[in-house]
């Protein structure tokens, strides 16, 4: 079954190798080796990774000489960041609720009416 992009790029991102590589890719290209320096594990788990993030369309691979640079592609987190987007109008949205709620709980209570005569109900 073929998956949608944005289930692609959801499951790249669920990983915390593959979030860690795309954070050291957003301040600029490195190569393999400069991606897996951060990691214990071998160059075909990174390899792997960077498929995974390929696939996803999160990265691409370029070729110079024999050096293949790994850049991040940020139009590719458009669709998620507007996935998120609903998600994060609606908590918000809870989150005021929830705020005037607290507000109304600790705003001052009046005091009851009393009659100017003096006499009791």
């Amino acid at each position: 079954m073929a998956e949608d992009s944005l289930s692609l790029k959801l499951s790249a991102l669920a990983d915390p190798t593959r979030r860690a590589i795309l954070q050291r890719l957003a301040s600029g290209e490195a190569s393999v080796t400069e991606l897996a320096a951060p990691f214990a594990m071998g160059m075909p788990a990174i390899t792997k990774h960077l498929k995974v993030l390929e696939r996803a369309g999160l990265i691409t691979r370029g070729k110079t000489a024999q050096w293949r640079p790994c850049r991040l592609e940020p139009a590719a987190l458009v669709e998620v960041d507007d996935w998120l987007g609903f998600y994060r109008r609606f908590v918000h949205d809870n989150l005021d609720r929830l705020e005037d709620y607290l507000r109304d709980l600790q705003a001052p209570v009046p005091p009851a009416p009393t009659s100017s005569t003096g006499d009791k109900p």
